[in-house]
């Protein structure tokens, strides 16, 4: 089919959905907005750079992303300080408050178009996650810059943890003394196991949406505010959504990524939660299960998708290189490591679903799950007879194959998470597409059928076919 042929069953396909649900009243923030009592930090900046990304004298903003200037962003850095309260956090309960007028200072990245125009509204803000032992703003690297680019959302990076600041070494304040010694989210060294860093998010969007001196935004006016988390902190942000969202009363929906996890469902604010094949395959072998969706609570399981997979491996370690930071050796893993279905292209979508459910209430679809075989713990994963995942969202990177695309692997430090990559042969190619263009039909048929199911957005469906024209599978 030529290219306009894929745009116009596209756009056909894209225009049923738009019209025919009922989505009933918008609630948009700006027709419904609670007011929250999280203190206001003060905000100092843009701090300026003085040499560019990889200049000996670091300089520049840690993990920036170059180029993101030709397509109309910015990138600035922000520091903002204040006092934070440490709480009392018990399960699926309201936090309370233990101790407070604990001192902070610490730094938010913001990435946004420049022009009000280009702006959509929504704001990401992401808690940075530190499990490497710096900050890694895990959402970008993971495949979402461009969309969030393309899309015009505005993303916020906070450092809100003691590794990403402080560790020896990797932190902020040692890969950097002249730009980020003063940053310290320890109190002086009296509080050290991050409990200050739920006030330090909050405090964070509310300086973003309710600006006193500094507009770290600008000229944008958001709109809406989402909280994003991949991993361990996303983890950090279930404990955030569960005991202290209650309290502040700020952000207007979560997105978090790669992490299950338990979650109240008396909360009045959507949770939209992503899982890839790795962390299905972890949890099915103590033999736990995943939370059911609800009126404010999706999970979908993405079945070939990786915890880290090649998008994200290829971007951290580019910014890692220039930084002169450490990080794992893909090769020194059990398997070829960095599972290639691209699991952002999901991900992409749930942003933007997230976006309507807050603003019209229309929740996304449910997701099929990942199937499981076993009697009892440890369950395995039920492969097929190309070691594929059955059940989950089915992409065509997973469900039209071109090698095995898994989210297992094993090795030192966290292969762990990278999934595995392996071409088919030839042979099993020619089995599977007797013809290129048997190939490319089942690829146009299945992302429609995803686009249809609501689990990829136009863009990347059209990505994915026109990759698939460019495959020559090796012949």
């Amino acid at each position: 089919m030529h290219r306009f042929g894929v745009t116009r069953i596209l756009a056909a396909t894209v225009a049923a959905i738009l019209i025919a649900p009922s989505l009933g009243t918008a609630r948009d923030r700006d027709l419904e907005r609670t007011q929250s009592n999280v203190p206001n930090p003060v905000v100092t900046g843009p701090i300026r750079e003085n040499a560019p990304p990889g200049d000996p004298s670091r300089d520049y903003i840690f993990f920036s992303r170059e180029g993101i200037e030709r397509f109309g962003y910015i990138e600035q850095e922000f520091f903002f300080e204040g006092s934070a309260n440490v709480y009392d956090i018990q399960p699926l309960v309201d936090g309370v408050v233990e101790s407070s007028d604990h001192s902070y200072k610490t730094r938010m990245v913001v990435r946004r178009p420049r022009r009000s125009r280009d702006f959509n509204g929504t704001v990401i803000v992401e808690w940075q996650n530190v499990s490497a032992g710096f900050d890694i703003d895990a959402s970008w690297a993971g495949g979402q810059g461009e969309f969030f680019i393309r899309e015009g959302y505005a993303w916020v990076g906070v450092s809100a943890q003691r590794v990403g600041v402080q560790q020896p070494e990797t932190g902020l304040r040692d890969f950097s003394p002249v730009r980020y010694g003063t940053l310290d989210v320890t109190d002086g060294g009296t509080i050290l196991d991050d409990s200050l860093s739920f006030d330090i998010f909050s405090q964070a969007g509310q300086a973003i949406m309710n600006p006193k001196k500094v507009r770290p935004l600008g000229n944008l006016r958001p709109r809406r505010i989402i909280a994003s988390g991949a991993s361990q902190s996303a983890g950090r942000l279930t404990t955030y959504y569960n005991a202290i969202q209650p309290l502040a009363n700020l952000y207007d929906g979560f997105i978090l990524l790669v992490s299950p996890g338990t979650t109240r469902t008396d909360l009045d604010v959507p949770l939209f939660r992503l899982l890839s094949e790795t962390e299905i395959s972890l949890v099915a072998r103590v033999g736990l299960a995943i939370q059911p969706d609800s009126d404010v609570l999706r999970t979908w399981q993405t079945a070939g998708a990786a915890h880290a997979d090649r998008t994200f491996l290829d971007a951290v370690e580019l910014n890692a290189m220039r930084d002169g930071v450490p990080t794992t050796d893909p090769a020194t893993c059990t398997l070829p490591a960095g599972s290639e279905v691209r699991f952002a292209h999901v991900v992409n979508q749930a942003h933007d679903l997230t976006v309507r459910w807050i603003v019209f209430g229309s929740p996304p679809p449910s997701s099929p799950s990942i199937e499981l075989e076993g009697d009892m713990p440890p369950f395995e994963i039920a492969r097929d007879e190309l070691g594929l995942a059955r059940g989950g969202i089915r992409i065509a990177d997973l469900a039209v194959p071109l090698g095995l695309n898994t989210g297992v692997n094993s090795g030192p430090a966290f292969c762990v998470l990278f999934g595995t990559h392996i071409d088919f042969d030839a042979e099993t190619l020619r089995a599977l597409y007797p013809t290129r263009r048997s190939y490319v039909r089942q690829v146009r048929r299945t992302a429609i059928r995803n686009v249809l199911d609501g689990f990829i957005g136009i863009d990347d469906a059209r990505t994915t076919i026109r990759d698939a024209l460019r495959e020559d599978l090796g012949r």
